[in-house]
């Protein structure tokens, strides 16, 4: 027992020394472990931070998720319809929610509930209340706040204010109420009673919403029915297919990061074995069997995988939290939906992060262990022999994945199969890119003149089987940073049009109810500075099953001259004001196979109304469908329809003096009132921080390809000078054979740059019309980017360059008679 341990130890010694003789290799091999593990977790962790945050907010009552009763004009409610309702067999809760803006602090956003008609369950708290929430001190004066730790901290600094403190004081008690702190809460959000929440908005005897807790015992009574409207949780699914699809696109970016990082650590473990083959015989020749060496090697796998584990872990918590505020502005702006900016992470993570590491590494040493334990040639002729095969192997295997993404186009409709497309389509060309390079250096072999140039493009040739996985990770790089950030410069492209188009208007305004409508439509009606008054009403109706906003606007030629339309009859606008039409946003359209001339059957208030569909517009960012009609026959059809926005075609000039007019005569703030410029700014804003995410990972990906690319070129340098000693001693000086090297580096870097190129495109064509279609429902148009192919060229040969330094400078400072030495052992 004793002797059998001490070999163990021995052997995992001889092992181990590799490492310690070969420091740069594994600091390449840590490199491209970390790498991967921070890429992938680090999109994992903002994943799991944002859809926790989902269910945070559905348990917060969130309005996407919850039947519930509103307004028909989408104003206040009042305690006596709660009361009403609840004697009359509803199981509704009241809510009211608004926002407090402190004097020089934060704007707290509040909710306000009623604990006792929620429901309650043996073990747990209300829905929607954290676990430490304490119904006595909740109810009883001066009451408590439930609060983030960061909110608290804020208060209590703010409270030394008097007049700060005494908003938050009750009428029953002259003292402030308790702090609860809970992580259930975003920053600056606040859970406090109903009656408490009232007092701090200033809307006493006031409700925002009842909420179901039950289903209802029957239709709405009909005293109700002018003013309250019931609406059901059809609009969940509707957000978690959006925001599902912005969460799968960043999880597709991170396993191909994860992927490329797995290439350098495949040729850094390839690399160590073959080096390790003399240390295999003579372990085998002490009497070292072969299940007990592949037991120590995947042993020490294991190992290096637990120990890059932690560091790429904690460089994916940074890279989280570093993009963690961008994800969070972007799923609030685009979808509505309120996520954290700050990280909490469940052990779960943790654990997945270290399994993947792991899992990762023995993947990557799959084919370095067989060619290790059996019996082979030296890697150089291994290879060489075997790389016609690889490359018919990998050829076949492409053209497999092909016709697997032609079938999906062809009968996939979710969005899953789109990815799945989008996969197939990007790995099986990338499995073309040997056998086309192997072509490429062969033709330029053959059409070459002289005895050193035909030597150039064989020596190339030589080298790609080393150098075809690192080729390869480049090639997916490249590849993909054209794709997407031809996507995003698309996007940006067809948005700042788009934008141009739809805000004509130089204000726009929103009013808070129906009588302060009436008063600014008449307050502006007599106005000089007005040169025209748009205003606007809108109603939400079901169409088979698709929730749809009815809007109704008053036709005039800010509309005609400047709304973008995808396709129409002729005449459009002119139908839409005279007859029964109306126009169909894109998303609508797509989803209920519609197109102009088609006739559409709206429900309205005395009955199903038909409408000819006079265009299609483009409506980029909205996730609901719309339908356009004139406000007039909307007005006829349903009367019920609240007033919207307004727009004010106004002189330039005036428009500062009108927005102040506006704020001072009816007190509306940022929220109700803006001007073009703004709203075209905050868009913009709104799009730079939504591809935030996407960009940054954009680039850690070519970061690891160029670590791929250098990990190879230092694999292949070791094994270089024995190849270049034959052609040195026929009189080439090393400083040609340096110029040669570098030649040979670019060209190939060259060549698959410019495979990238028709590779992106493709991408990009599909990310434009099946991805972005199948994900929001509207498509966007195809542009290309010529500047940024040739700006990603130039990245790509400069990271060449510096990836081949440290191998061309080996070449240089070699002496000559190391190149002896190894030229007579060659032979």
């Amino acid at each position: 027992m004793t002797t059998s341990r001490f070999t163990n130890l021995w052997v995992l010694h001889a092992l181990l020394s590799h490492w310690r003789r070969h420091p740069l290799q594994l600091l390449m091999l840590a490199c491209g472990l970390i790498a991967a593990t921070a890429l992938w977790s680090g999109v994992q962790a903002l994943n799991a931070q944002a859809r926790s945050s989902y269910d945070q907010a559905a348990d917060r009552f969130n309005s996407l998720s919850q039947t519930q009763l509103i307004s028909h004009d989408n104003g206040v409610l009042s305690e006596a319809d709660y009361i009403s309702l609840r004697l009359a067999g509803w199981k509704v809760t009241p809510l009211l929610e608004g926002t407090l803006q402190l004097p020089d602090g934060p704007a707290l956003r509040i909710i306000g509930l009623e604990p006792l008609t929620l429901t309650f369950t043996p073990t747990q708290s209300p829905r929607g209340l954290p676990g430490n929430f304490d119904l006595h001190r909740f109810l009883t004066p001066p009451g408590q706040l439930l609060v983030s730790q960061a909110t608290a901290e804020q208060l209590q600094q703010l409270w030394e204010d008097s007049a700060i403190a005494k908003l938050f004081t009750s009428a029953e008690s002259s003292e402030l109420p308790y702090l609860q702190i809970t992580t259930a809460l975003a920053d600056n959000e606040l859970i406090a009673d109903i009656h408490l929440a009232q007092q701090l908005l200033e809307l006493p005897g006031k409700l925002s919403r009842l909420l179901l807790t039950a289903d209802p015992p029957g239709p709405l009574p009909d005293t109700y029915q002018s003013r309250l409207k019931l609406i059901t949780a059809e609009d969940e699914a509707d957000l978690a297919r959006l925001t599902d699809s912005f969460h799968l696109n960043l999880s597709a970016l991170s396993l191909l990061a994860f992927v490329v990082g797995l290439l350098i650590v495949y040729s850094c473990i390839n690399l160590a074995f073959e080096q390790r083959r003399p240390l295999r015989r003579i372990l085998h020749s002490c009497g070292v069997s072969q299940r007990q060496l592949l037991g120590w090697l995947l042993a020490e796998l294991l190992l290096l995988g637990i120990l890059a584990a932690l560091p790429g872990l904690i460089s994916g918590y940074l890279i989280a939290s570093l993009l963690l505020p961008d994800l969070a502005a972007s799923l609030r702006g685009l979808y509505g939906a309120q996520v954290t900016d700050s990280l909490s992470l469940e052990p779960v993570w943790w654990w997945s992060g270290l399994a993947m590491t792991v899992g990762g590494v023995l993947l990557a040493a799959i084919l370095p262990l067989i060619r290790l334990i059996k019996p082979s040639t030296t890697q150089a002729q291994d290879k060489a022999k075997h790389f016609p095969y690889m490359c018919s192997w990998l050829t076949l295997t492409g053209a497999l994945l092909w016709l697997i993404a032609l079938l999906l186009l062809l009968w996939g409709e979710s969005l899953v199969s789109g990815f799945m497309l989008l996969t197939s389509l990007l790995f099986g060309s990338t499995l073309f890119m040997p056998a086309c390079l192997k072509r490429l250096l062969t033709l330029a072999e053959t059409w070459s003149q002289g005895p050193v140039t035909q030597w150039l493009w064989a020596d190339a040739r030589l080298q790609l089987p080393g150098l075809s996985l690192a080729l390869m990770a480049l090639l997916l790089a490249l590849s993909t940073s054209i794709g997407v950030g031809g996507m995003v410069e698309g996007f940006r492209k067809t948005f700042s049009g788009w934008l141009d188009q739809r805000l004509a208007a130089e204000i726009y305004l929103r009013a808070d109810n129906p009588q302060q409508a009436q008063a600014i439509e008449g307050w502006l009606s007599d106005r000089d500075d007005v040169e025209v008054l748009l205003p606007s009403r809108r109603t939400e109706i079901s169409l088979q099953g698709w929730p749809v906003e009815l809007r109704g606007f008053k036709p005039h030629t800010t509309y005609s001259d400047h709304w973008p339309l995808l396709s129409s009859l002729p005449s459009p606008w002119q139908q839409v004001a005279e007859q029964p039409a109306l126009l169909i946003n894109e998303q609508l359209a797509r989803n209920l196979n519609l197109s102009p001339g088609d006739s559409i059957r709206l429900p309205a208030a005395e009955g199903v109304q038909t409408f000819t569909i006079a265009a299609i517009y483009s409506d980029y960012g909205n996730p609901k469908g719309q339908l356009m009609l004139s406000i007039e026959r909307m007005l006829q059809h349903w009367p019920d329809a609240v007033a919207g926005s307004y727009a004010l075609r106004a002189h330039p000039k005036n428009v500062e003096a009108l927005m102040q007019a506006l704020t001072e005569q009816f007190s509306l703030d940022a929220s109700n009132l803006f001007d073009q410029q703004a709203v075209k700014g905050f868009s913009t804003q709104l799009f730079e921080r939504t591809f935030a995410a996407t960009q940054a990972l954009n680039l850690f990906i070519m970061g690891v390809a160029a670590i791929a690319l250098f990990s190879s070129l230092l694999t292949l340098s070791a094994m270089r000078l024995s190849q270049l000693a034959p052609v040195w001693a026929c009189g080439i000086s090393r400083r040609y054979l340096m110029l040669y090297e570098l030649i040979k580096l670019l060209s190939l870097a060259m060549l698959t740059a410019l495979l990238a190129i028709p590779l992106g495109l493709l991408l990009n064509l599909c990310l434009v019309k099946v991805i972005n279609v199948r994900a929001f429902g509207w498509e966007l148009p195809w542009h290309l980017f010529p500047a940024q192919w040739l700006w990603l060229v130039g990245v790509t040969l400069i990271a060449t360059l510096l990836a081949a330094l440290v191998p061309v400078l080996r070449l240089h400072f070699s002496s000559p008679s190391d190149l002896l030495r190894r030229f007579s052992h060659d032979n």
